[in-house]
């Protein structure tokens, strides 16, 4: 019998320079998905799969993240005085839905790092990983196919997407062989090795490592050991090659559909999807989006 997975941790200190200027001030995990900020997409995804221990990996100008999974008083009681009922119980549900930890991250010097400033809060036990900026619409979770496949193998998974050829170097980047499970042959790898955002001529598969990871806590050692590789920065695919030396690895190729919210494009794709879903904006924004004339040029930016 594994242990039971009770904890994600949520790196969240990054700066967001790809969001500039908006990021100048505020988190990028808090920047809006038509009404909700990305980072509640992966806790409400957390949650979905039978996780509510959130500890997130904060930095300098992030007290924005804390704020909103915090109660507000001053709101709440501004919403009741006018009888927002519906919207007070939007509020109050955020702040209920988790227990969440904070833990700070003094210098952003990778996702691995990241990871190990969370050590003492997680302790001896399994824990899930989920990157914000990485959104994933699915029927089942993305963590909780993850997680199902934690608790047969009894070992680290990651989610495994193929993404083309000339986008393999913006990826860590998997050896594996699938492996039959539930009659399926294309969903899980068993994982060989690990290559952090190799050339498209050296990537030994085009199945990408994203943001959603079920770990071991020996994965904190691994972490250690490595010390910085690419970019000067402590990468957790190094720190998981480093693991494979002593435990199975896992990749779930997940059913979903996968939005880059941390690149620009990605996210207004997935800004304008979301809205399309949306009962009560979809029609009505789709009417909008048939009168746009797609023909106007792009317009250099100025500053």
């Amino acid at each position: 019998m594994v242990a039971r997975v009770r904890k994600a941790v949520f790196p969240a200190a990054g700066l967001g320079t790809r969001f500039l200027p908006a990021t100048k001030a505020q988190p990028k995990e808090m920047l809006p998905l038509v009404d909700k900020p990305l980072i509640q997409y992966g806790v409400e995804e957390a949650v979905r799969s039978g996780i509510r221990n959130i500890i997130i990996v904060t930095g300098r100008g992030k007290s924005a993240i804390e704020d909103h999974f915090d109660v507000s008083f001053e709101l709440e009681q501004m919403l009741e005085a006018r009888g927002k009922t519906d919207l007070l119980e939007i509020v109050r549900a955020i702040s209920d839905m988790i227990d969440v930890a904070y833990v700070r991250q003094k210098e952003a010097l990778g996702l691995g790092h990241a990871v190990l400033r969370a050590r003492e809060l997680v302790g001896a036990e399994p824990f899930a990983v989920v990157l914000s900026d990485d959104v994933i619409d699915a029927e089942t979770p993305c963590l909780r196919q993850l997680l199902d496949i934690y608790e047969y193998y009894g070992a680290p998974v990651v989610a495994l997407m193929e993404v083309p050829p000339e986008a393999v170097e913006a990826y860590g980047i998997v050896a594996a062989d699938p492996v039959a499970h539930n009659g399926e042959w294309d969903r899980v790898y068993r994982i060989h090795n690990l290559v952090e955002k190799p050339a498209a001529a050296e990537a030994p598969s085009r199945l990408a490592i994203i943001g959603r990871y079920v770990l071991t806590p020996e994965i904190f050692d691994s972490i250690e050991a490595v010390g910085p590789g690419r970019g000067g920065e402590i990468q957790l695919t190094d720190a998981l090659r480093h693991l494979l030396a002593k435990r199975p690895l896992y990749g779930c190729r997940f059913r979903g559909t996968r939005y880059d919210a941390g690149d620009k494009l990605g996210f207004l794709q997935a800004t304008v999807e979301f809205a399309l879903r949306r009962p009560d904006l979809g029609e009505a924004f789709r009417r909008y989006l048939k009168t746009l004339d797609l023909n106007v040029p792009c317009v250099a930016e100025t500053s």
